[in-house]
C-alpha cells in the first residue's frame, strides 16, 4: 500500500488519511472479533491441520500491514509508510496462493460449513479472493494518485471482512441464504466511504464506482458459475473421494444443531 501522496492541501490530507484509518481499525476489528468469538465458544480451536494455521498467518498479517501502513499515512510519516508498503505485492501473491489452497482443503475436508452450498463455498470464495488480489495490486500500482489508491484498497479489505462478519452472524438461522447474505453486508464499508466522500466533497470519488462495481460482478458471476452446471460439476470433481463429498451439496441444518 505504498502511497505517494497527491498534491492535497496538509490539512485535507491529514483529514482523509484519519478518516481511512479509522475505516482500517473498524474492518479490522471485525475480523479479529468474528474468529476470536468462535475461539471463546469452543467452535475453533487451534487443533488443525497445519495448512489452516499457514492462511491464519497470512491473513492475520495482513491484517497488521494494513494497519500499520494506516497509521503511519495518518501520522505522516510517508518513509516508513513507502518501506512497508512494498511487502503488500508479495503478500497479496501469498494470500491469493494460500486462500485458495485452504478453501480446497477445506471443501475436502467437511465440504465446507454447513450453512453454506459447498458450490457456492468453494467457487464464489476463491472468485472473490482472486478479485481480492486483482484490486488490491490495481490499488498499489496507483500509489501516485492517493484518492485512487486509499478507496481502492478500502474496497479490498472489505471483502475480506466476510469471514469475520459470518463468524459474528447467526448464519445457521439464515439458510439457504447465509452465503448471499454475509457478502452483501460487506459492501457497506465502500457505501460509508461514498458517503463519507459525499460529505465532504459533494461527489463520489470514481474508484468507489470502479471498485465497488468490479466487486459486485465478481460476486454475481461466482455465484451464476457457482449454480451452474459446469460449477457444480467443478465442485464435485474437487471433492470426490473425500470426507466432503459426504455432505450435501446444499446448506443443510445437522440433526444434532441447537440454536
Amino acid at each position: 500500500m505504498a502511497t505517494i501522496a497527491s498534491p492535497q492541501t496538509a490539512p485535507a490530507r491529514k483529514g482523509n488519511a484519519r478518516f481511512f484509518a479509522v475505516m482500517a481499525f473498524a474492518m479490522s476489528a471485525i475480523i479479529v472479533a468474528g474468529f476470536s468469538l468462535q475461539l471463546a465458544m469452543g467452535r475453533s480451536s487451534f487443533a488443525a491441520p497445519v495448512a489452516y494455521h499457514i492462511h491464519g498467518v497470512t491473513f492475520m498479517g495482513w491484517v497488521a500491514l494494513y494497519l500499520a501502513q494506516h497509521v503511519s499515512a495518518a501520522r505522516g510519516n510517508w518513509t516508513l509508510h513507502v518501506r512497508l508498503g512494498k511487502l503488500a505485492y508479495v503478500w497479496i501473491a501469498a494470500m491469493v496462493a494460500t486462500g485458495c489452497a485452504i478453501m480446497i482443503t477445506v471443501a475436502r475436508r467437511t465440504g465446507g460449513p454447513f450453512f453454506f452450498d459447498v458450490n457456492e463455498f468453494l467457487i464464489s470464495n476463491v472468485a472473490l479472493l482472486l478479485c481480492f488480489g486483482g484490486l488490491a495490486y490495481w490499488a498499489l500500482q496507483r500509489q501516485r494518485y492517493t484518492g485512487w489508491h486509499r478507496r481502492l484498497m478500502l474496497v479490498a479489505m472489505a471483502m475480506l471482512t466476510g469471514p469475520g462478519l459470518g463468524r459474528l452472524l447467526p448464519l445457521p438461522l439464515m439458510i439457504p441464504h447465509a452465503w448471499t447474505t454475509t457478502i452483501v453486508l460487506t459492501f457497506a464499508f465502500p457505501l460509508i466511504g461514498m458517503i463519507a466522500d459525499l460529505r465532504r466533497d459533494r461527489r463520489i470519488h470514481a474508484a468507489y464506482w470502479w471498485g465497488t462495481g468490479i466487486y459486485a460482478a465478481s460476486f454475481i458471476v461466482s455465484m451464476l458459475l457457482a449454480n451452474s452446471v459446469w460449477g457444480i460439476a467443478i465442485t464435485e470433481a474437487v471433492i470426490a473421494g473425500t470426507p466432503g463429498a459426504e455432505r450435501p451439496m446444499q446448506a443443510y441444518l445437522p440433526a444434532d444443531f441447537t440454536p
